[in-house]
């Protein structure tokens, strides 16, 4: 028979087919609690007795022996390492002759791997655990060809194989693991020399039911003073997170609530608290307390009811001069369980009896009213203001504030006339001008005078009213002279003279008609 075959690795490890070969076995190790260590003569009896039983029976004997074992997810090149560990080990068609373990030698200590390093729980579930390890300091001279994970039911002594060959993986997810598995996780590197020592979990892995910690999300709403009027509904829903349902538990400024005032629902996620018509004895910190197996948390609400304040208990009118008044009045009793805006003032005359607001959401407790009527009589009151608004009533005065007149004699001063007669003077003169023949150009100054003053147009110091091919507007002290159809002959200096009995004034500008070329 040819050495170099192999057979299939069997439920307890690979077994090998050459006499010079050691069998694949579990190396010692001293945090293993559960392992029953052979020597090699065992070792060889126990993989033969491994391979024996293996199930030859029917599809159906086969399906239900390996559903007792859990199923694993291995991570990445699990399938890669199972295919080439295949290539690498061919099936012989009759299982080769094994030899007496007196005659096989021990695998020298540069063959085999190292353990594994860093073997470690990553996540444990109500039905699966995965772990993962690194790989280990020495690979051994002849390579490594994967990793077996191997498992031990707490008070067994058997060492089962959770993959029957090697993967090249350094995670693995046990999955389908009933609730309350208790068991013992190793794994071992392994070469073609045979398996190194195992990396062995210190303590063993439980399966239970999976515990989330109690936690509690207050509305955005509620994480500031929750106000509301006398009389409204208050009614709070919390949100809280737990698995499996937790225990909620109120309590109002550290007290047990009033049942008869105060009614509580409490559901899988979330914590109703209701109070039909709240008083402001309903006020204080609201603690909601969730509970789950040693765990908890907390979360405080605070509530404000409120109402309406009462009037200011007093005024009175401290002075009446000239058109002003000063009251004063005390702050009162009641604030309606919050604080106060401020104040709201108003005056009324006797004559009409109509109320005017004078000062809004007022902080000081004294004042002074202004700008009243000459010869007038005024009452006063003061309201008093919180977030539910103005009070019911107010504080009125019980004398008028009287607004005496005063005896002033007015002595009128006497008026002086102005005189507002000017001689005539341009503003704006006139400016030269180019026109071109046959079509209308208009003159334009400006004159102030007064009285207003007499207008005269001339050219080349010759007056030219009456001339129908001129004619002259004078509007608001613009003078206007508009010639008709130009010719060249109408060229020169235009002259507008204004005069009043004050004096006269003149401005002249030179105005061009150029004749159109001829080609």
């Amino acid at each position: 028979m040819d050495g170099k075959l192999r057979p299939r690795a069997g439920i307890m490890g690979r077994v090998l087919a050459s006499p010079t070969e050691a069998p694949w076995r579990p190396r010692p190790s001293t945090a293993d609690p559960c392992t029953q260590w052979l020597d090699p003569g065992a070792s060889l009896a126990m993989t033969e007795r491994a391979t024996s039983e293996v199930p030859t029976g029917g599809p159906e004997e086969t399906t239900s022996e390996s559903a007792k074992l859990p199923t694993t997810e291995p991570s990445g090149e699990a399938a890669a390492s199972e295919s080439a560990w295949e290539e690498q080990t061919p099936v012989p068609q009759e299982p080769a002759p094994q030899a007496p373990a007196a005659t096989k030698p021990a695998p020298a200590s540069e063959d085999l791997p190292s353990a594994p390093l860093l073997l470690a729980v990553e996540d444990v579930s109500d039905s699966a655990v995965t772990v993962s390890w690194e790989p280990p300091e020495r690979l051994g001279r002849l390579g490594l060809q994967g990793y077996v994970l191997e498992l031990c039911r707490e008070g067994a002594s058997e060492w089962v194989p959770v993959n029957a060959r090697p993967m090249m993986v350094t995670q693995q997810t046990l999955r389908n693991l009933a609730l309350g598995d208790k068991f013992f996780l190793r794994v071992a590197a392994v070469s073609s020399a045979g398996a190194g020592p195992p990396a062995v979990l210190d303590q063993p892995v439980h399966i239970q039911k999976s515990i989330e910690a109690p936690k509690i999300r207050v509305p955005r709403h509620l994480r500031q003073t929750y106000i509301r009027q006398v009389g409204e509904a208050v009614n709070l829903q919390i949100p809280f997170q737990g698995n499996p349902k937790p225990q909620a538990s109120w309590t109002h400024n550290g007290h047990a609530l009033d049942s008869q005032r105060v009614s509580i629902r409490t559901g899988d996620q979330d914590s109703i608290l209701f109070i039909r018509s709240a008083q402001r004895s309903d006020s204080g910190c609201y603690e909601l307390t969730v509970r789950l197996e040693g765990l908890e948390a907390k979360a405080a609400i605070d509530i404000l009811v409120i109402e309406k304040p009462g009037p200011p208990r007093s005024i009175r009118l401290l002075d009446v001069w000239g058109c002003n008044a000063a009251l004063e009045w005390t702050p009162p009793q009641d604030t309606g369980n919050t604080d106060l805006l401020g104040y709201t003032v108003q005056k009324a005359d006797k004559k009409t009896g109509q109320w005017f607001t004078v000062l809004e959401r007022y902080h000081p407790t004294t004042c002074t009213v202004s700008d009243l009527i000459v010869g007038n009589s005024y009452s006063f009151r003061v309201f008093s203001e919180n977030l539910c608004g103005l009070s019911a009533s107010a504080a009125v005065t019980k004398e008028l504030a009287h607004v005496q007149k005063a005896d002033i004699a007015a002595k009128p001063k006497g008026f002086v006339e102005r005189d507002f007669s000017e001689a005539p003077s341009f503003t704006q003169p006139l400016a030269d001008h180019t026109s071109t023949p046959g079509y209308s150009t208009q003159l334009f100054c400006s004159v102030r005078a007064s009285p207003k003053p007499k207008i005269i147009w001339m050219k080349n110091k010759m007056d030219i009213q009456g001339d129908p091919k001129y004619r002259a507007l004078s509007e608001q002290g613009v003078c206007t002279l508009e010639i008709r159809k130009p010719s060249p002959f109408d060229s020169g200096v235009y002259t507008c003279k204004a005069v009043n009995v004050l004096g006269e004034a003149s401005v002249d500008c030179r105005l061009e008609v150029k004749a159109s070329a001829t080609h």
